[in-house]
């Protein structure tokens, strides 16, 4: 007896002991905490985990790296050579015999010493322009991948935009079934009432039951879309599937009146793709300076230290060295006509350039044009919806009543239940379609819609400034 009170005893102090340890640490593992997803929040997201836009990034990282390769070639380069000897076949030399009548003598020379170093320096001082092309052109690529990460960033906003609306109106469409399942529901009891004092039919009952049934998948539907709505958008922010997520907003209307005009001036001026044709055009210019740069002459001094010896070893008299400074002229007098291929091949890629450039202009005053008309057809949908809502309402509420008062039949409550459906449907659709043109357009415009300047110049280069 003893002996258990004892055990009793040292496993109460042992559980004491555990449960002090334990106190600032969790007991069971703790599930991760639900993540709030407001539009503002899923936005930033976006933007710092979308895997794609992510690795637009990087192409300003490469481009930066481009830019100091090219200022590099700027530079003076030094080499270091070593080599070492490790067979060789000393050259014969045949002198005549200081006897007359004697055979020639052959005497082998070893001109060559085992071991050789050498450093070699070159500097260009004039290249024909291709040096100052290429870095121009470097800087050039840098601006446009600049400008491809802000084409990519409007593009991210966009999507994230349009799948927290999908998101919104997915919901909104889940409310609507759950509505319609409600008012069957209630419509089903009102009917078994009727049918029990013999106010309503077999047939009448008979109705309900299959409306509700019917309106059943609708619902399991709509509450599938949400979830497949909720997984596109955590993809889109690069989130894990599994992260629980509670996403806070509801589709409004704010009032915005687009003026097409303005608008297409303010997309001319700060659309990243027509930026793009601007950079694209000024690195084909400096590709043809490249190309014509071929027919100019190059001058750099170049120079050499070299030291040897055939024994590596640091004892004085061993090594001996020799060094040369060049001032090396290069003149191109025939290539086989390459030089006039690359400025004709330059001169049309220009031409091409300017093509697109235009292309482009009309296709982003079109694409303007029509997010302008999409938010002027969304929004005489809404005015329309939102007062056909109410109607339908009204029209359901005396429906009911008058089915209640054996004035209209089932069919007829059935029907005002549709409409009223449909109704909501038709608005929240509405309300979808309007935000996401007012998305549509900002992207077609490149800027914020709210706050647009006509007046706006595209960002001056390095190049700009000199000239």
């Amino acid at each position: 007896m003893r002996n258990k009170m004892r055990k009793a005893g040292i496993f109460s102090l042992t559980a004491l002991f555990l449960l002090i340890s334990g106190l600032d640490r969790p007991i069971f593992s703790q599930q991760p905490e639900k993540m709030i997803l407001t539009l503002e929040k899923s936005i930033e997201l976006a933007l710092s985990q979308n895997p794609q836009h992510q690795a637009n990034k990087e192409q300003v990282s490469t481009a930066s790296a481009k830019v100091k390769q090219a200022r590099s070639g700027f530079l003076p380069s030094l080499n270091g050579q070593g080599l070492r000897t490790v067979a060789e076949k000393p050259m014969e030399l045949e002198f005549p015999s200081p006897i007359p009548g004697a055979p020639p003598q052959r005497i082998k020379v070893d001109f060559t010493r085992d071991y050789q170093f050498a450093l070699s320096l070159q500097l260009p001082l004039f290249t024909g322009g291709k040096l100052s092309s290429v870095y121009k052109q470097a800087q050039q690529n840098l601006a446009f991948s600049k400008e491809s990460v802000r084409q990519s960033e409007f593009l991210t906003v966009f999507n994230t935009k349009r799948a927290f609306f999908g998101y919104l109106l997915a919901k909104e469409f889940v409310s609507v079934a759950e509505e319609a399942v409600n008012v069957a529901e209630e419509n089903l009891k009102n009917v078994k009432n009727m049918y029990e004092v013999g106010m309503a039919s077999k047939m009448d009952l008979l109705r309900s039951e299959v409306q509700l049934a019917n309106l059943q998948p609708q619902l399991i539907q709509a509450k599938n879309n949400l979830n497949l709505a909720e997984l596109g958008l955590k993809t889109l922010l690069g989130l894990d599937l599994s992260q629980e997520v509670e996403i806070r907003g509801e589709l409004t209307y704010e009032p915005f009146e687009p003026e097409v005009d303005k608008c297409i001036n303010q997309a001319l001026f700060s659309r990243p793709e027509v930026r793009q044709m601007d950079f694209q055009l000024k690195m084909a210019g400096q590709s043809l300076k490249l190309a014509r740069s071929e027919y100019l002459p190059t001058v750099a001094i170049t120079g050499s230290y070299n030291f040897w010896a055939d024994k590596f070893n640091f004892k004085e008299g061993t090594w001996q060295n020799y060094y040369s400074v060049n001032l090396a002229l290069t003149v191109p007098i025939f290539n086989g006509f390459r030089t006039s291929a690359k400025i004709g091949e330059s001169k049309a890629m220009i031409r091409q350039i300017e093509l697109t450039q235009k292309a482009l202009g009309e296709a982003v005053k079109l694409e303007v044009r029509q997010a302008v008309l999409l938010i002027e057809e969304a929004k005489k949908s809404l005015l329309s919806q939102e007062k056909n809502i109410e109607q339908a309402k009204e029209s359901l509420r005396i429906a009911q009543l008058n089915f209640s008062e054996g004035m209209a039949t089932s069919l007829d409550v059935f029907a005002a239940e549709a409409a009223y459906s449909q109704a909501r449907t038709n608005y929240a659709m509405a309300l979808y379609d309007y935000s996401v043109a007012l998305a549509q357009l900002e992207k077609a415009v490149g800027a914020d819609i709210q706050n647009l300047n006509v007046n706006a110049q595209p960002a001056l280069t390095e190049d700009d400034d000199e000239g």
